[in-house]
């Protein structure tokens, strides 16, 4: 049997299809070639189309099936993995009433900061083990005080892949791993909190109806399937958001397992079995794809917007049509260091790890004889390794202590100076895998349908591609250079 994995993030849609014995990857595309468009209106606006989603993942899906043949025949389930913390929202048609409000958008930062400071910080870290922030629950409040002729229209509310599941379905559903990262859950009572729906003013009935990540969550409807070109009635049986699910596809599972990203936004995710929150609400406790009442796994996730994204900006105003490649080749013709120059990545919304500030990205040190492209390219992926690190640093204090990091062969970790950098500041081992979301969410899938008997069972095979260790000489310049770029950091 063969299982789809769809990964829908906000620069592009993801499509996988594994081979269930043997866990092989068969067929991979993504879509479109270049980054998906996001509206942004007014400043820290970030909202995408559903309709742009659903189209670049039909052409990915499409792509795949070109790739795979008559075997496409053979796809048995199919899952689901998404951008977190996004808001989709639909009448009782089935129609969405306005694009999605993602996750990097900044609007609903203060109906957060009213809501934790009315629940009070003891209720909202004991029980939501975080504070509301720019999560979707504020999002959603939002649009019920701004846009109050939209939300009365509301039959119910997604999270991206919620919404992907339910066109491929027809069922509205959600996960209870997507509750918890909207900040609707009360982890005390274990189910939606109603202290937040009472001061938010939040209606149960436009919450779907809850299924575990690994489940039957209804089946492709025969049109759909028809414009997939996949068999109809095959069930989805796993859906998640993009970190759980990279974590999964890396089989980070158990506590003290911690697993890394670093795309548009750079993430590490990290395992652990106990009820933990940041008091600052800076990192930020989930549940994991494989929490259940008797085994307790829960996420702690450290998300820093202003990452990978820097250097797609850097690529596209500044490398003069250069390669990720010939930039990362630039960036190490430069020393450790960068000659002095900083550079603060924070340019994308607002930022957990500040405090929900947008301190916007900052360029420090610049001298206009000594640097060129190359210094910048070093410095941009020097300041995202840095800002792990300043993360990792709080992720600590919540108990999360690795000894390796892992991560896919992707993105920032195909560049050796990243992931040199990151190794010697943070003191750890990274190793690298040669899978992504996409292939992880189609390992889910059959997780979830019963082919694999337990999550371990469908990693077998899974080995890494590569390993990076601290360099003992190189240390000492990193961490000069990082307390030099913390110093800017605590001056915001």
């Amino acid at each position: 049997m063969l299982f789809l994995g769809i990964d829908v993030g906000s620069s592009s849609v993801k499509a996988s299809v594994i081979e269930g014995e043997s866990g092989k990857c068969l067929a991979t595309a993504f879509s479109p070639k270049e980054e998906m468009k996001i509206l942004s209106v007014k400043p820290g606006w970030a909202e995408q189309e559903t309709e742009d989603w659903w189209l670049n993942l039909r052409s990915a899906i499409h792509e795949c099936n070109s790739q795979l043949g008559p075997l496409s025949r053979e796809i048995g389930a199919v899952g689901i993995s998404y951008q977190m913390h996004g808001l989709v929202i639909i009448d009782k048609n089935g129609s969405v009433l306005r694009p999605s409000i993602i996750w990097c958008d900044s609007r609903a930062v203060g109906y957060g900061e009213k809501a934790f400071s009315a629940l009070g910080s003891e209720f909202s870290l004991s029980h939501l083990l975080n504070s509301p922030g720019n999560f979707t629950a504020s999002k959603l409040a939002w649009v019920k005080g701004n846009e109050p002729e939209i939300y009365e229209r509301i039959h119910k509310i997604m999270l991206p892949g919620d919404y992907i599941a339910f066109r491929m379905t027809g069922e509205a559903l959600t996960s209870y791993t997507g509750l918890s990262e909207g900040i609707f859950y009360d982890f005390l009572t274990g189910k939606l909190s109603g202290e937040l729906m009472d001061f938010f003013g939040f209606h149960p009935a436009i919450f779907p109806e809850t299924v575990n990540s690994f489940s039957i969550q209804g089946h492709l409807m025969k049109s759909i399937a028809d414009e997939l070109g996949l068999p109809a009635g095959i069930p989805v049986s796993y859906r998640a958001g993009d970190q759980p699910n990279n974590a999964l596809s890396l089989n980070v599972l158990e506590p003290g397992d911690v697993a890394a990203t670093a795309g548009t936004s750079g993430v590490i995710y990290g395992i652990t079995d106990q009820k933990k929150y940041d008091p600052q609400s800076r990192v930020n406790t989930f549940l994991h794809v494989n929490h259940s009442a008797e085994n307790q796994r829960l996420g702690v996730l450290l998300c820093i917007n202003g990452t990978g994204i820097l250097n797609s900006w850097l690529k596209r105003n500044s490398a003069n049509g250069l390669s990720y490649d010939v930039m990362n080749r630039l960036a190490d013709s430069v020393s450790p260091g960068s000659d002095g120059l900083v550079i603060l990545p924070f340019g994308n919304g607002s930022e957990r790890i500040l405090m929900n500030r947008d301190a916007g990205c900052r360029i420090l040190g610049l001298n206009f004889n000594r640097h060129s492209n190359p210094h910048l390219f070093r410095a941009a992926q020097e300041g995202i390794a840095f800002s792990f690190r300043y993360g990792l640093d709080i992720m600590k204090e919540t108990g999360i202590n690795p000894i390796i990091i892992r991560a896919g062969k992707a993105n920032m970790f195909l560049s050796e100076v990243f992931r040199e950098v990151l190794s010697c500041i943070t003191g750890t081992p990274l190793h690298l895998y040669n899978t992504d979301g996409s292939a992880g969410a189609a390992r889910g899938a059959g997780i979830g349908c019963g082919y694999y008997q337990s999550a371990g069972e469908a990693f077998t095979g899974l080995r890494a591609v590569g390993v990076t260790e601290p360099d003992m000489e190189k240390i000492s310049v990193y961490s000069e250079a990082y307390e030099s770029w913390k110093s800017h950091i605590n001056s915001l």
